[in-house]
């Protein structure tokens, strides 16, 4: 696969209303397999934005809501529609806040749909998802230190989990610069993970000031 481009697409427009410190809207994505705590570090992240005296805007997983499957056995289609699904959610959301803060992105369901589709990518979306990844101004991966924990809803087979982040390893290189990853263990989200060192390199790469972090009592 052809290396991820350095260069970076148009910056989005201001948000209306939206206060001169923030230049415009900026997105983070967390993303890895299931399991991970990747909801509770999206819900973390986005309450350290507010406190922060910024709006914040959340993409939901949409994956749960795929008609067609999910799992070990969603097919090719099933994780097409999710990546044509998390694109859409964005688009929608993009400009709503200073900050939009998604649970998934499109890097981790391409490994999904890849995996689906038996390593072809059969309907020809490897230019759409580079170009896509491109949007994100900083991308936070999850690694899987911790144990699955069933939830009547996503797998708890371990190497379908493996067999994800096998092929996230290999295609993340190829879809996303290196100064825009962000990599943490999933067992560090807890409630002393420090957010907003993060905040503070989100704003950075945006040319955002942001005002220290308020006490809410």
């Amino acid at each position: 696969m052809p290396r991820a481009r350095t260069a970076r697409p148009p910056a989005a427009a201001p948000v209306a209303g939206s206060p001169a410190r923030w230049p415009r809207s900026a997105k983070v994505a967390f993303i890895g397999s299931h399991g991970i705590r990747k909801t509770s570090a999206v819900l973390a992240f986005a309450a350290t934005v507010q406190r922060a005296a910024c709006s914040a805007e959340l993409a939901r997983e949409i994956v749960r809501d795929n008609p067609l499957g999910i799992n070990e056995s969603a097919t090719g289609e099933a994780q097409l529609w999710v990546i044509v699904s998390q694109i859409r959610q964005e688009l929608e959301l993009a400009h709503k806040a200073d900050v939009l803060v998604t649970d998934r992105g499109v890097m981790d369901n391409f490994a999904y749909y890849l995996r689906a589709c038996g390593g072809d990518d059969r309907y020809a979306v490897e230019t759409l998802v580079r170009r896509w990844s491109g949007t994100y101004d900083l991308v936070v991966r999850l690694l899987p230190d911790i144990e699955l924990q069933a939830d009547g809803v996503r797998s708890t087979n371990d190497a379908f989990r493996d067999e994800v982040e096998a092929i996230l390893d290999r295609v993340l290189p190829t879809l996303l610069a290196p100064d825009r990853l962000v990599t943490i263990r999933a067992s560090e989200v807890t409630s002393r993970f420090d957010w907003w060192s993060l905040l503070e390199r989100l704003a950075a790469s945006v040319g955002a000031s942001i005002r220290p972090p308020t006490i809410w009592t």
